[in-house]
């Protein structure tokens, strides 16, 4: 083998730690950020922190709060028995939850507490507490009785009998529906509490042993033929499901609100929109120039030269994201400021490749920018996501955004007659009426997302 040396040109992209850091901080939600800023505070001397603004920017002429609460609620949405809630529309798209106990008892500590007070023998309230153990917050029991039985001393020799027994005493506890293994067992646990000539019981109870599938899939005339059952009848026995708690422990030990911060602050000034980075939960950094002074001209002191490095690769990367951040939300309010004037139905079509292009930037720094990042307005708070959505094309060669639809669609819906709710195809028409050509499969895509029902379970939920 012949060996020589050879010279080549080459273009390659070198990530440097002051670009990693840069990229990382770009993608921190406000409040990981505060905390990133804070430890770097603690641990680098070379860093300070400069004196906030008295008042941080308002967005009217009102004062507004700094912090937004966001319910979470990803859960309860994502669940099947959302889906059961869900199959009549109310009118908000969500369902109305029971009052949560705030007491900030845990649900485990409830269920050990009735433990004690209820009737159960000691070798009973052994299984019983290795039982709530094994119960999630949202009331359901994650073990199966092999787990349970290894989980408790083995001289005891617990069978999967008393195991069996021990939890029907449970799920006799509160809240009704706690120690289920299944959604159906759920259900029928909470639906044996009501009286036994309750209309609609004994169809409640067939329904959630066998047939929440159908429930959810709406499948309401086969509800009807597999159980003989009229429209009344039917109806009465889903407003007895729709009332059951799917995820019962929720309502001791409610999750946690979660907070967040506003990353930019958008108002209307002289009849102009601006923006304003929100100054709020994040300290403004600078160097510590009496500490820099006394290591020029030294060799001595590499770890304070370090410290220093570092101090202002940081304070310029916290100047980064905020430029960048200010250009990508001046940009998306240039192209949404009729969003801010009418709502929703003015929204346009915005991806990111447009915001990429209007600002010089790659796709993916627009995709880290606009995740997590959120941006207070008079309409309230949005994730800067939330003013991107895809393109429609109208009759006269324009482009609607599907966000705009949605909302065009949430307006026929909540003005038709009751007794007669638009079908897809009706709402393609009217659709189509205002120029908007949108297929019917995808104006049952939309309502689907806007969580409202089919024009015929629309019927059956409206009063007759």
């Amino acid at each position: 083998m012949k060996l020589s040396l050879q010279l080549k040109l080459g273009q390659s992209l070198t990530m440097t730690p002051q670009l990693q850091q840069a990229i990382r901080l770009l993608q921190l939600p406000v409040m990981d950020l505060s905390a990133q800023i804070q430890e770097a505070l603690e641990e680098n001397i070379m860093l300070e922190m400069e004196e906030l603004p008295d008042e941080a920017p308002k967005t009217s002429s009102e004062t507004t709060a700094e912090i937004q609460t966001v319910v979470a609620d990803e859960n309860w949405q994502a669940s099947a028995m959302e889906r059961v809630r869900d199959s009549g529309w109310n009118g908000e798209g969500r369902p109305v939850s029971e009052f949560a106990d705030l007491s900030g008892q845990t649900l485990r500590e409830h269920l050990l507490w009735q433990l004690e007070l209820e009737n159960f023998s000691p070798r009973e309230a052994v299984i019983g507490e290795a039982l709530i153990d094994a119960i999630n917050d949202d009331g359901y029991l994650t073990a199966d009785f092999d787990d349970i039985q290894d989980s408790i001393d083995r001289d005891a020799a617990i069978t999967a009998e008393e195991i069996e027994a021990a939890l029907h005493k449970v799920q006799r506890l509160d809240p009704v529906g706690v120690g289920a293994r299944s959604l159906s067992e759920c259900l029928k646990l909470q639906l044996a509490q009501l009286e036994g000539n309750t209309p609609g019981r004994e169809l409640a109870l067939a329904i959630a042993s066998d047939h929440l599938d159908l429930v959810a899939d709406q499948q309401y005339g086969e509800l009807r033929r597999s159980h003989r059952a009229s429209v009344e009848d039917l109806e009465g026995a889903l407003a007895l499901i729709r009332g059951c708690h799917p995820k019962p422990g929720l309502a001791v030990s409610p999750p946690s609100a979660e907070y967040v911060v506003p990353d930019v602050f958008v108002r209307k000034i002289d009849n102009r929109w601006q923006v304003e980075i929100s100054s709020s939960g994040i300290p403004k950094l600078s160097v510590n120039q009496q500490y820099a002074k006394l290591l020029r001209g030294s060799g001595d002191h590499s770890v304070l030269r370090s410290q220093l490095q570092e101090a202002r690769w940081l304070v310029r990367s916290l100047e980064i994201r905020n430029e960048t951040l200010m250009k990508v939300a001046t940009c998306i309010i240039s192209r949404q400021h009729e969003f801010l004037e009418l709502g929703d139905e003015a929204m346009k079509p915005l991806v990111l490749r447009d915001v990429a292009e209007a600002i010089g930037m790659h796709e993916s720094t627009i995709s880290r920018v606009t995740t997590a990042k959120y941006m207070h307005t008079p309409r309230g708070v949005f994730e800067f996501k939330y003013f991107f959505s895809s393109h429609l094309s109208t009759a006269g060669g324009e482009e609607q955004s599907s966000t705009s639809v949605r909302a065009k669609i949430r307006k026929l819906i909540g003005a038709e007659n009751p007794a007669k709710p638009l079908s897809d195809s009706k709402i393609a028409v009217l659709l189509g009426a205002q120029g908007i050509s949108v297929a019917r499969r995808t104006v049952a895509k939309y309502r689907e997302a806007l969580k409202i029902a089919s024009s015929s379970e629309r019927r059956i939920r409206k009063p007759r």
